[in-house]
């Protein structure tokens, strides 16, 4: 049985590209455009892992790991959340803090390579 990903980005080239590196690495996925979406598609079925944008329109990524966590069905999934780079200093590491209370276990900066995102995803994702 494959395992399910869900991407929470609202670029959809961003989501298209990491969509197909996945799914050439056996993965499924589920594709949502923000947090809203995101919470919208979850019906109880097994993720086992989201990757999430942190800055997206109508719910941001910390907001959206905040209320996934809520839900008993995914409050041991373990999320990576994406971002193009935090500002330097204080505000960085607040936001940092912000996320790993949510949940959040690993971040990745965009442009990235799908290898680089392969890698962290074997490693949060049990076989």
């Amino acid at each position: 049985m494959s395992k399910t990903i869900m991407i929470v980005d609202d670029s959809a080239s961003l989501r298209q590209l990491l969509g197909i590196a996945l799914c050439g690495a056996g993965y499924e996925v589920i594709e949502a455009c923000d947090g809203k979406d995101a919470l919208g598609k979850l019906n109880g079925q097994k993720v086992h892992l989201v990757i999430s944008d942190i800055n997206m329109p109508n719910m941001d990524g910390i907001a959206f790991v905040k209320k996934l966590k809520q839900l008993p069905a995914y409050k041991f999934t373990p999320v990576i959340m994406l971002t193009f780079g935090l500002q330097e200093g204080k505000q960085q590491e607040a936001q940092k803090q912000e996320a790993r209370a949510a949940g959040v276990k690993a971040w990745m900066v965009k442009p990235f390579q799908p290898a680089q995102m392969l890698e962290a995803i074997s490693k949060l994702v049990m076989p």
